[in-house]
């Protein structure tokens, strides 16, 4: 199965065209950490992807070492991820952490709350209804309901991913007038509210403390991080991807056990005391 998600990932990462190389020691890019934010997209990035969303776990040593720059950054450190904050406490439990969750849809930013602000109405039932019905096109598709957006997991079925974007085509050619957007990801098709995403989420968290003023540094892999990496030059930031050479950014790591190293790096680094 390992070497099957392997291949499928393959198959899905953008060309290299333009492409930066790797960044031998990225941990030389990184200011002092009281000068840093940090902010984790989550699935293939920090943690491996599984065959379904719920089987991702966090491997023993990461908890310590999130805290561990949490305490080091004064609060600074932050996931920025399309799950709902909710999915993300489960994942890291009994560990609270500050996010942006659901695209941008939902922010936390004292981890002594359940969400500080949420940007997204609740999905039309109807709407919901009729796109829900996708996930009967074949087995293996998993849907996902996170109020504000609808997510069809097709990891599993991967065959069924034309199938999939042309069914919710028809339904967007039906209802021309509703506020839905299409979102692509990894063996996932995201349909949510307009109007936000992870960049707008991430401005947002930069305009307060503990992250206002500091220098952001964000890892992602997927398509929908590129809305990140475009705006970390304007807050001179730095960014990386994962899995593949994204344009834009700074530097790539391999996988996300290599994230994980690299974290926990910067923990040891002297020179970023």
């Amino acid at each position: 199965m390992t070497s099957e998600l392997a291949e499928l990932d393959q198959k899905h990462a953008m060309p290299d065209e333009e492409a930066p190389d790797a960044v031998p020691v990225p941990h030389a890019l990184v200011p002092h950490l009281n000068e840093t934010a940090i902010l984790l997209d989550i699935d293939g990035t920090l943690l491996d992807l599984m065959p379904t969303p719920r089987e991702v776990w966090v491997p023993p040593g990461l908890s310590e070492t999130l805290n561990r720059l949490t305490e080091r950054t004064s609060g600074a450190l932050a996931m920025v991820s399309g799950r709902s904050l909710n999915d993300i406490d489960l994942i890291f439990a009994p560990d609270v952490f500050r996010a942006v969750a659901g695209h941008g849809a939902e922010m936390r930013l004292s981890v002594d709350n359940e969400a500080d602000d949420v940007h997204a109405p609740p999905m039309d039932k109807e709407l919901k209804r009729r796109l829900a019905a996708i996930a009967k096109l074949s087995p293996g598709i998993l849907l996902e309901d996170k109020g504000y957006s609808l997510a069809l997991h097709y990891r599993l079925a991967p065959h069924a991913e034309k199938a999939i974007y042309e069914a919710v085509s028809l339904i967007r050619a039906d209802l021309p007038n509703a506020p839905i957007e299409v979102l692509p990801g990894k063996f996932v098709c995201e349909i949510k509210h307009p109007g936000f995403t992870k960049a707008t989420g991430v401005r947002e968290l930069m305009k307060h403390e503990p992250f206002n003023g500091r220098r952001p540094i964000f890892i992602g892999d997927d398509v929908t991080d590129e809305t990140v990496f475009a705006i970390m030059p304007d807050m001179n930031g730095l960014s990386f991807s994962v899995g593949r050479r994204a344009i834009g950014v700074n530097g790539h790591f391999d996988a996300p056990n290599d994230v994980r190293a690299f974290l926990a790096h910067l923990l040891d680094d002297t020179r970023l005391e």
